[in-house]
């Protein structure tokens, strides 16, 4: 269904495929503190009838060395409802830019851009999925989760973060899911550790199919590498650097493997966020991981049952 256009919108650089975003000047509905964390609701009609998960928003800041937007992740869209048009997202005022965002009040109009990249592929077939978070990045997990359940999939999550304080909504990853399992480095909430160290048993647990992936890179290049041991494929959103956000200024590349083995650099803004985890080349990226972040990496699930293939998975995705 074409999407229905309000007259604050001006068309902008559109992505490889699927509909064309839109800039659209965005009235704050709400701004509110969840833990350590602030979540924003814009009305955004235009930006909520294209966007899919996986996808965000650039929004314009204000304040000394902001000249560039500010990528976030769409975390959640309301099509229907008293909530109709809008769009949340959340982030972590650690900067100038953020730090003047998370200031802005009710009524507050912002600059958006959106929705920008590639969103997560849908399994073709009926698998269970495990939805992996750290930290904030577990926030467009939701609406990925949401996606899957009315797809008829079951969805399991594993949330974790270094603190009780930087665990995002626990509540809301216990009503969307069949099952949550928390890890924080301190132990202050759930097990203590991190994600990859309960990621294998909790995938033998539920007959996890396929793992979905948000958060810092290094966690994600964990994740990723563990499930390729594990043989279970990835849909890794990445978190790259990006200035321009469409495609232009090629600072926010991800290197990825072809078919035939070699390396090509592709732009996270345009070609992903989302990527197939055994896809991206992660030993020629700037991201390392730390010995404890993969303890129980190098043991694979004895007979694992089968599982589909990347092919029959996602196509060509």
């Amino acid at each position: 269904m074409k999407p229905t256009l309000h007259n604050r919108k001006t068309m902008v650089l559109g992505r490889p495929n699927g509909d064309t975003p839109v800039r659209a000047a965005c009235e704050i509905i709400a701004r509110r503190r969840e833990g350590a964390y602030w979540t924003v609701s814009l009305s955004a009609p235009d930006i909520a009838e294209r966007a899919h998960p996986g996808q965000f928003v650039n929004v314009a800041v204000s304040g000394p060395g902001t000249l560039l937007r500010r990528p976030f992740s769409i975390s959640r869209v309301s099509r229907q409802g008293p909530a109709a048009g809008t769009v949340d997202f959340v982030f972590d005022a650690h900067g100038p830019g953020t730090g003047w965002l998370a200031d802005r009040t009710a009524h507050d109009v912002l600059d958006v851009v959106g929705p920008l990249g590639n969103p997560f592929p849908l399994p073709r077939q009926k698998v269970s999925c495990l939805l992996v978070g750290g930290g904030y990045g577990v926030a467009p997990l939701f609406f990925l989760a949401e996606e899957l359940r009315r797809e008829g999939l079951r969805v399991d999550m594993i949330v974790g973060a270094a603190t009780h304080e930087r665990i995002f909504n626990a509540i809301e990853a216990k009503r969307i899911t069949a099952s949550v399992t928390f890890t924080t480095d301190d132990g202050s909430f759930g097990e203590e550790g991190r994600v990859t160290d309960v990621l294998e048993q909790v995938a033998k647990d539920c007959g996890t199919g396929v793992v979905y992936a948000c958060g810092p890179m290094p966690m994600l290049r964990a994740v990723a590498e563990q499930c390729q041991e594990l043989e279970l494929p990835s849909q890794i959103a990445t978190e790259e650097h990006m200035a321009c956000g469409v495609g232009v200024c090629w600072t926010c590349v991800i290197p990825t493997r072809t078919k035939d083995g070699s390396v090509r650099m592709k732009r996270s803004c345009i070609d992903g966020p989302v990527f197939n985890g055994a896809r991206i080349a992660w030993e020629n990226s700037r991201w390392e991981v730390g010995g404890p972040l993969v303890t129980g990496a190098d043991q694979p699930i004895e007979e694992p049952p089968p599982r589909p293939t990347d092919d029959e998975l996602w196509g060509n995705a």
